[in-house]
């Protein structure tokens, strides 16, 4: 039996003006580990959703989608539990609790699982995955690489035949990415849990699968696992030779926690960036990244030591997560929410929506787009205002090989015109296109800074 099996699927968005899925026909065996891959906006979420009716999305759907043989729309709340999991690209659209028992037994409580049973189930998923030193952490302390575990966990203790995964590994760290693939490997060799994961990396993950689908043009085709093996190259922009300027951002012995009795996320940290420049910076899930980037802005305040931001007057800040800039009712009109105080118009909006592939999307809700072309929306509305400091956490998650190129193009345009970037993140093939300078922070502060050719040059690991 086929645990998923889309049959001549067609589906658009209410609005839209052509379909996102045109007679989309592919089966995923029971027992498999099958990989997704498609461009950004090509739909991978899209199809994933549609079996999962209560994350579905609205709008017009055609062909029949069948789970174990079974329409999924048929299934009450305990049977859809047990037939499907979901886990999503980022862990925050997922966790709701303030501890990790609690997120574990949220789903069993709502579903109305006898205690005896719930305990049985927490206990077990936690020795599974160990979990279990830090089941009763708060989920505010996880780093990035556990609250995705913890998505994983709070999955399978629902014990579903059948888990399906958006990007899930798409901010973790490489160890961390690492780890978290081979408990889902085991998940599904040891537990038999069929596993869907629409992915933009399937080379990291190939050695686990089974079988591949590509998303192409509304239509899926099966591929072979040859063709998602290797990571193609990043081209990087053309360069144009500058002179990087005297430092733009001054962090002098900063250190910062975010509670009284809590450990220091930041401390001893001394870095400085010069205007001009295109600075990453690089270290594992939880090492300080996106707490540097939020003291640099002003979002929160030092403990001790003094932040110096030259640029304040002209930044712009992109959060891990997207839709914290994204409130509006139309794509087009989060383009124009800052026309007024960026002084621009509708021709560059119209530009802006052809830069980033949205021209046909322009009317559509922002939170009906693929997490990737979420992340293109809400990098161009910064642009837009043409700021003199960007800081970026994660700019490229979420986005195919060429979105990618094409992020790095528009930092190159702007770094050209000036600006000074500072950009967290663990895209490597990324840093390597962009990135003057790369510092790498670990236990709170800047281990080293060198230029980006220096930094491969001497890095073991990367």
């Amino acid at each position: 039996m086929s645990a998923l099996e889309f049959d001549r699927v067609s589906f658009s968005y209410a609005g839209a003006t052509s379909p996102v899925l045109l007679d989309a026909s592919f089966a995923v065996p029971e027992g498999a580990f099958a990989l997704l891959v498609g461009a950004t906006g090509s739909g991978k979420s899209t199809l994933l959703r549609l079996a999962k009716p209560e994350i579905a999305p609205a709008g017009r759907l055609g062909g029949s989608v069948r789970v174990f043989g079974t329409d999924p729309h048929e299934f009450g709340a305990q049977a859809s539990a047990r037939a499907v999991g979901y886990v999503f690209q980022s862990p925050d659209a997922q966790i709701v609790c303030d501890t990790v028992w609690h997120e574990l037994a949220f789903g069993l409580e709502n579903l109305g699982v006898p205690e005896p049973e719930m305990r049985r189930r927490v206990a077990e998923t936690c020795n599974f995955l160990g979990i279990e030193p830090w089941f009763r952490a708060r989920t505010a302390e996880l780093s990035g690489g556990q609250r995705q575990v913890l998505a994983l966990a709070s999955a399978l203790a629902m014990r579903p035949r059948l888990l399906l995964l958006d990007e899930p590994t798409s901010m973790l760290d490489p160890l961390a990415e690492k780890n978290f693939l081979s408990l889902l490997f085991r998940a599904n060799r040891e537990l038999g849990v069929t596993v869907v994961v629409a992915t933009h990396a399937p080379w990291t993950m190939a050695d686990y699968a089974t079988c591949a689908f590509a998303l192409e043009g509304g239509s899926v085709r099966m591929a072979p696992l040859s063709e998602v093996a290797t990571e193609p190259p990043l081209e990087a922009p053309a360069a144009h030779a500058r002179t990087i300027g005297k430092g733009a951002l001054l962090a002098d012995d900063v250190w910062y926690r975010y509670a009284r009795d809590a450990r220091w996320v930041l401390r001893e940290l001394d870095l400085t960036v010069g205007e001009g420049e295109v600075r990453a910076l690089v270290g594992s899930n939880g090492c300080g990244k996106s707490t540097l980037l939020s003291a640099l802005a002003g979002v929160v305040r030092p403990a001790r030591g003094r932040v110096r931001n030259g640029l304040a007057a002209s930044q712009a800040l992109l959060p891990q997560a997207p839709k914290a800039l994204l409130s509006c009712e139309t794509v087009a009109d989060e383009l124009k929410a800052w026309s007024r105080a960026g002084g621009y118009g509708c021709a560059e909006v119209d530009v802006a929506l052809a830069r980033i592939g949205l021209e046909d999307a322009a009317d559509r809700h922002p939170y009906d787009l693929s997490g990737g072309q979420q992340q293109l929306l809400a990098l161009e509305k910064l642009l837009l205002v043409r700021p003199r400091l960007l800081l970026l956490d994660e700019p490229t998650k979420g986005l195919d090989r060429a979105e990618r190129e094409r992020v790095a193009r528009r930092l190159a345009e702007v770094r050209d015109d000036g600006a000074t970037v500072l950009l967290a993140t663990h895209d490597m093939g990324f840093v390597r296109a962009v990135a003057d300078r790369v510092s790498l922070m670990f236990d709170g502060g800047i281990t080293l800074t060198e230029s980006t050719a220096e930094f491969f040059a001497n890095s073991w690991l990367w």
